[in-house]
């Protein structure tokens, strides 16, 4: 059983049920799932800008126990600014957000599952995985 990490959007989508999840259970399955620091903090904060209650955040917190939380550390934080950097060099931007979970792929050398590949493409040393078209 290998380890993938899963973006914030298709961690998003698992945990409501949504019919975009559907086409990622295939690469899933079968695998021990991780999630980079940066999409806890993006779904706590979707949590809070939409005025989840006590009950919601409970569920979101108990969906969050089934991953392994990759925290932050100091070559997590050299990866992070040599993603920015390189993107910046190329004239192609990348979020900060993004760019901490491609930090956390790459550092940890872990395959990630993302809906929107193109926000992290030509990002040397990435493996990306989506479903087929």
């Amino acid at each position: 059983m290998s380890l993938l990490l899963l973006d914030t959007n298709v961690a998003s989508f698992i945990f409501k049920g949504s019919q975009f999840a559907q086409p990622y259970q295939p690469l899933v399955q079968g695998h021990e799932l991780a999630l980079s620091f940066m999409t806890v903090t993006e779904l706590f904060q979707w949590s809070v800008v939409r005025n989840w209650g006590d009950r919601r955040i409970e569920q979101l917190e108990d969906y969050l126990s089934n991953y392994l939380i990759i925290p932050v550390d100091q070559p997590l934080c050299w990866e992070w600014a040599k993603i920015r950097a390189e993107r910046q060099r190329v004239g192609q931007p990348i979020s900060s957000q993004d760019a901490w979970v491609a930090a956390t792929a790459r550092r940890h050398e872990l395959p990630l599952i993302t809906h929107n590949g193109q926000d992290f493409r030509n990002i040397a040393n990435l493996h990306i995985l989506e479903p087929d078209s």
